[in-house]
């Protein structure tokens, strides 16, 4: 049975964080575009508005960092278990290596 260590692929929950941060990032150009656009506006409403969604803008950007350092530190600690189990079983990792490197091969030569 593999874990984590022995696979290349992304947790599931790794994704998710991505997509989030990527929504967070558009949603800030969009409401930054939208204090903008409404910056000439005078009325109290307007100003009101433009208050509160400044500071969702700021709290949409300390998530965002927060949730891109999360990921970061746990795509760090991934690379680091796969360097730990490749050190640990080199022959096993560069069979690997050979088997899929013939694998694609293989694929790409079929037409």
């Amino acid at each position: 049975m593999k874990n984590d260590s022995e696979t290349n692929e992304k947790p599931p929950m790794t994704e998710a964080r991505e997509r989030v941060v990527a929504d967070l990032k558009a949603l800030t150009r969009d409401a930054e575009d939208l204090l903008n656009a409404t910056a000439g506006e005078v009325s109290e409403k307007t100003k009101e508005v433009r208050e509160r969604l400044g500071e969702a803008l700021k709290r949409a950007k300390s998530t965002c960092q927060d949730m891109q350092e999360e990921t970061t530190a746990s795509m760090k600690m991934a690379a680091q278990k796969a360097d730990v189990a490749i050190r640990e079983h080199p022959y096993q990792s560069v069979g690997a290596a050979f088997g899929a490197g013939l694998l694609i091969g293989v694929l790409l030569m079929r037409k």
